[in-house]
């Protein structure tokens, strides 16, 4: 790549937004107005140039959890959208519980969680409608539950109204980037609006949230490598159409597989393979749909919103970074579907990457901790495109031979009680683990050390308080939870210089056998027997600000640990005050 195009130096389409491009019928989201009109001079350079720690372009989920997260950090940023208004039409429809924690930890919940159905399952059909998979979890580990429906039209207006609110975080809609270059200093990126006006702003780090058409992608020289299938999917969304079921249905059948996923509202989305043979055009005409959708069950008054043919990808960009710039979500990943992970990865990107840069543009952790950005999220994301890829499998065997010996093995597993549980608990949905990244191992076996993975978020009731998830005990920045352990302990550690520095809150959960003048919280006996049952009993663990577990150490092993936990860490600013307790 020559360094021009490294840098970023050619410049966009000057194409101008285009908002019509994304609205839909059936429904109409008035935008908040916009939070800036013009971002503030910055002349520490002498010149009259906005300044911005932090600038991300794109203002669909990734670009806009992301600008979440970083206000609720108090990080200055600037989100920079070409379309004046968030997206009209339907387009993902189902969030996880890792994407709701992470709108937890961005403050933002309560106001998401008003238009989620949560907690639905999905039933697999055999082509004469026989049942012969369940999936219908109920485990909650995250504090949440595993699937839920909601409508992204929704979602994203409501993000957008809470950045609206938001003292460190300008919104731009209606702009582009119509170019940006780059330095070992910053980014200097000159925008446009829709009138032709131009600004030109300097950020530390720039953010890549422009989607798989990713022009910052394309301008730096990066193409997504892997596979574009040539199976084309009718999509079909409704809205007035109650289901018979709040599950998804998944029919599956060699000649043409389908899926039906009830949403909020009495909405409802139905997905048709194409056969070979049939055309697009003819596949959106209304007979043909209404009779797609009336054979698998629509109601006969369901209101047609949408009505579109795609094709899925399985792709990776080679490298998530190039010098201060940043892809995230579609910019960096394409996933198939039928997993419903696509937006999820996306939101994963956006946790991972907002408290690092929060944490780097504040002087608090050294830039060289953002070097882990791509190791840790990029193994996930491909188990993720290998998990869709499997479903797809199920969903639409290649023959009707190879859709019996599925549905055959399915049953025959269904006898056996624990691999009945396995599929109906998803629990071959891969859980993020990070081997390498921000993390420090503990001398506990890979299987089962916590190190690297998702924290548990348990109901947890505090000394004198009322029950309360983990994750609000915890705080924004790092924590250090003590598991069985006297709290007394815990401060004890808390006051080493290098911990200090981390100003993490402190938490002792499971030891309910202390004085009532010692604070501690106890668990809900499931999260905490995961915990014992990763040899986490009696031992330390450090807590970053995206709830993953940095490392774990008994109390007398700080002194060994220390030197090796600074090295991950990076150099530190020393911090202006000591840690708190809860």
């Amino acid at each position: 790549m020559d360094d021009a195009r490294r840098h970023g130096r050619s410049r966009y389409s000057r194409r101008r937004p285009a908002d019509q491009s994304r609205r839909g019928r059936g429904m109409t989201l008035s935008p908040p107005p916009s939070s800036v009109d013009a971002p503030p001079p910055d002349r520490r350079d002498g010149a009259d140039v906005a300044h911005y720690p932090v600038v991300i372009v794109g203002g669909g989920p990734t670009g806009l959890a992301l600008a979440c997260l970083l206000s609720r950090y108090g990080t200055r940023a600037l989100l920079v959208e070409r379309n004046a208004a968030t997206v009209q039409e339907p387009r993902a429809v189902s969030i996880d519980d890792e994407s709701l924690r992470t709108m937890q930890a961005a403050g933002v919940i309560d106001d998401v969680l008003p238009d989620i159905v949560a907690g639905y399952g999905s039933e697999y059909l055999s082509p004469r409608g026989r049942p012969f998979l369940k999936v219908e979890p109920t485990a909650q580990p995250y504090g949440y539950a595993r699937r839920n429906a909601f409508r992204q039209p929704l979602f994203e207006a409501t993000l957008r109204n809470c950045l609206a609110r938001s003292p460190s975080v300008d919104s731009l809609f209606g702009t582009i980037l119509d170019g940006f270059d780059q330095d070992d200093r910053g980014v200097t990126l000159t925008l446009a609006d829709a009138d032709g006006r131009r600004r030109t702003v300097r950020c530390d780090y720039l953010v890549a949230a422009d989607g798989g058409r990713s022009p910052i992608r394309t301008t730096l020289g990066l193409e997504l490598a892997g596979e574009t299938f040539p199976e084309r999917w009718l999509i079909v969304d409704l809205e007035r159409s109650p289901a018979p079921s709040r599950d998804t249905l998944v029919f599956c059948n060699a000649r043409r597989p389908c899926i039906a996923l009830p949403g909020p509202n009495a909405t409802r989305r139905f997905e048709f393979k194409l056969l070979p043979g049939e055309q697009p055009g003819d596949m959106v005409d209304d007979a043909v749909v209404r009779r797609l959708i009336r054979s698998h069950g629509a109601d006969a008054n369901s209101v047609v919103v949408r009505r579109v043919v795609y094709t899925f990808h399985a792709r990776l960009a080679p490298t998530w970074r190039a010098g201060r710039v940043f892809l995230a979500g579609d910019a960096c990943h394409l996933t198939p579907p039928f997993a419903g992970q696509g937006m999820n990865s996306c939101i994963r990107d956006a946790h991972n990457l907002a408290w690092k840069l929060a944490w780097v543009v504040g002087g608090r952790l050294s830039p060289a901790i953002l070097d882990s950005y791509e190791p840790e999220r990029r193994d996930h994301v491909a188990e993720m495109i290998r998990l869709a890829l499997r479903m797809g499998r199920i969903m639409g065997p290649s023959s009707r031979r190879k859709g019996l010996m599925i549905r055959l093995m399915f049953r025959s597993l269904g006898l056996w009680a624990p691999a009945r549980d396995y599929f109906a608990q998803m629990k071959y949905k891969p859980k993020p683990r990070f081997a390498k990244g921000l993390v420090l191992a503990d001398g506990t076996p890979a299987r089962t050390t916590m190190v690297g993975r998702l924290l548990p978020q348990p109901i947890v009731t505090p000394r004198n308080g009322a029950p309360t998830p983990l994750d609000e005990l915890l705080g924004d920045g790092f924590a250090l939870v003590g598991v069985d352990l006297n709290p007394a302990v815990l401060r004890e550690v808390a006051r080493s210089p290098l911990v200090v520095r981390l100003e993490p809150r402190l938490v002792s959960i499971g030891n309910d056998r202390l004085p009532p003048s010692v604070p501690c919280v106890t668990a809900a006996h499931d999260p905490l027997a995961t915990l014992r049952a990763a040899g986490a009993a009696g031992r330390i663990l450090l807590i970053r600000p995206d709830r993953y577990v940095l490392t774990t150490f008994a109390p007398d092993e700080l002194l060994t640990v220390a030197p090796h936990l600074l090295k991950v860490l990076g150099s530190l600013v020393p911090a202006s005050s000591t840690a708190s307790t809860i």
